[in-house]
């Protein structure tokens, strides 16, 4: 799995990865950026090249590739985060969260869809949280990786300069509360480079 530092899309996945302990079975490299020269740029350049022939455009991350054909099985995140919720994570597996259980799958791409404007969203959002520790109550689901993604990439304060705490006090908590979740945590940390949170 190529990652990218400072990308969102990035920070989904391995905080996915992380929750799913997937971790020795998917290996990560991170490629600080996929225009500049790098050994890992060289090999994500590489795996593109290989899936599709004189391949001359942008390499996108996050990309899935596979190491026994060196392609890129997918490079469209939510399908990839999809794939890991479903067809690789083993709900059985005591203390392994259900990121997308069937019941609560088309709440978990509305809180996705509502994210695409996030500023509107947050009062919704926050309200939300006033029924249970997670965004869709009471288990941690692949929406809880979406929010916490988007918020942890937000400027401390709104565009009224009203401090986010202040007038959004579920979602600091929650980012809060999230951030010390070793997943969460390793995410971050795998991704480094973000903005200071929303907490």
């Amino acid at each position: 799995m190529y990652l990218s530092p400072g990308c969102p899309c990035s920070l989904r996945v391995a905080i996915t990865l992380a929750l799913l302990r997937l971790g020795d079975s998917i290996a990560t490299t991170l490629v600080a950026s996929p225009g500049a020269t790098s050994e890992a740029a060289t090999s994500l350049r590489g795996a593109y090249e290989a899936t599709w022939h004189h391949y001359d455009g942008p390499l996108t991350v996050p990309a899935l590739c596979d190491r026994w054909s060196g392609r890129v099985v997918s490079n469209h995140t939510p399908d990839i985060l999809r794939d890991l919720a479903t067809r690789l994570g083993d709900p059985g597996e005591p203390g392994r969260p259900r990121l997308r259980p069937a019941a609560v799958a088309a709440d978990i791409d509305a809180v996705r869809a509502l994210l695409a404007d996030l500023p509107a969203a947050l009062a919704p959002l926050d309200a939300r949280l006033a029924s249970g520790p997670f965004v869709l109550g009471g288990e941690l689901t692949a929406a809880d990786v979406d929010l916490w993604a988007a918020l942890v990439y937000l400027d401390d304060r709104d565009t009224d300069g009203v401090p986010l705490a202040t007038r959004y006090p579920r979602l600091a908590g929650y980012v809060r509360r999230l951030r010390s979740h070793p997943a969460f945590h390793h995410g971050l940390a795998l991704t480094h480079g973000v903005r200071k949170g929303a907490a």
